[in-house]
């Protein structure tokens, strides 16, 4: 029994490492020859990731393994079915970034039919957003769509934590100088009456008593999000749209969205509908983060309750010293300022390390955020306390 399994362990793996391999000399000692669905399996993996795949997407006839894709549609669209079918959909959403990417075939996603064969994800959202200004009338309709079911997605995964994160956060910071018992912060209310610790019995007698009130209608917060949308910041813009509309559908939260190349436009009368702030962008071109600083900064109007989130790569292309002077003068007038390196599940992207360094040295670090994190991000920032930050 233990050699049999030990058996069919030896042949899976020989299996596996043919898919991996591909045909030809470099797979000639796995001596596994795939049948029926491997058969079909390995064909996918070929079109995409055999020496037909790379570069220019024509099939390389001569090659031992690449089928390629070719620049056919049709093809295309029968590989994209057949990828949903061999594999899960993690992984077929890697497939496709891959073919996009290898086989330059974003072209063909401004065909309609190609828009309802693939499998929706944030990165497929970002590479339509960037061929949005070249997409024709017949197909933006269907790309609305592809984008809205990724929105909608989004925000079924995070908009309930999200608000209830952040209320939670508003209660707390509305602060009062008599709580109620049940508001009681009682480990604050310690330390503030350490003084008064009477040995003999054990205990702190509390004088001053510290704790929070119910947040009501008209205690707000204002909220700045300043997003980059260069073109390698697409999945953050992305999330920043669905956490915008998010804050935007709470009473107390004054929310603004603003985002930025080398120009700066106001989103924030778009907020109601995120699928309307992303075809609002214009991926691609250069960063001014002082120009858009600038314009967040004549926003704020009451510097201890406003939160400036600025999310971008800190590639500056603008006068970098005015860029730090704003910061420092945001922070020195009360403003809760955090700076996101990215707002994605992938981490830090490549960004420029000596602005990230200088931020830090102004008490305003600069890390990546997953979608995951980001409610308590902002919830520390509305409490002033310290900002969560991600091991690296």
């Amino acid at each position: 029994m233990t050699d049999h399994g030990t058996t069919g362990s030896a042949e899976e793996r020989l299996r596996r490492w043919r898919l991996v391999l591909g045909g030809g000399p470099a797979a000639d000692g796995t001596g596994y020859e795939p049948a029926g669905r491997d058969a079909a399996m390995d064909r996918t993996l070929a079109a995409l990731y055999g020496s037909a795949g790379a570069g220019s997407g024509r099939p390389d006839h001569g090659a031992e393994r690449g089928a390629g894709l070719g620049g056919s549609a049709p093809q295309v669209a029968r590989w994209l079915g057949d990828i949903r079918t061999y594999f899960p959909s993690s992984v077929v959403q890697v497939m496709q970034r891959d073919a996009i990417d290898r086989l330059g075939l974003s072209a063909l996603l401004l065909e309609p039919e190609m828009l309802e064969a693939v499998e929706a994800d944030v990165h497929l959202v970002g590479t339509l957003l960037s061929l949005n200004s070249a997409m024709p009338e017949t197909t933006k309709e269907t790309a609305r769509a592809v984008v809205r079911k990724v929105v909608e997605d989004i925000e079924a995964r995070l908009a309930t934590r999200t608000r209830a994160t952040l209320t939670g956060a508003l209660d707390r910071s509305a602060k009062v100088s008599r709580p109620r018992h049940q508001d009681i912060d009682w480990d604050r209310t310690i330390r503030a009456n350490l003084r008064h610790y009477l040995p003999e019995y054990g205990t702190v007698v509390p004088q001053r008593l510290v704790g929070h009130g119910r947040a009501d209608r008209s205690v707000k917060k204002d909220v700045v999000l300043c997003v980059d949308q260069s073109g390698s910041m697409a999945a953050s813009v992305v999330y920043a749209s669905v956490f915008g509309a998010v804050l935007a559908s709470m009473r107390s939260v004054d929310t603004r969205l603003v985002v930025f190349d080398t120009a700066v436009v106001d989103l924030t009368d778009q907020l109601e509908d995120p699928v309307d702030v992303l075809f609002g962008t214009q991926l691609g071109g250069g960063t001014d983060i002082n120009r858009a600083l600038a314009y967040c900064q004549s926003l704020i109007t009451r510097p201890s309750e406003t939160v400036v989130v600025l999310i971008s790569d800190l590639y500056e292309g603008g006068i970098r010293d005015e860029m730090l002077k704003r910061v420092a003068a945001m922070k020195a007038s009360g403003v809760q300022f955090v700076a996101l390196l990215a707002l994605s599940d992938e981490g830090a992207p490549a960004y420029d390390r000596e602005h990230a360094a200088a931020l830090a040295a102004l008490g305003a670090p600069a890390f990546a955020c997953t979608p995951d994190l980001f409610p308590e991000v902002m919830a520390a920032a509305i409490e002033k306390r310290r900002i969560p930050i991600p091991e690296a």
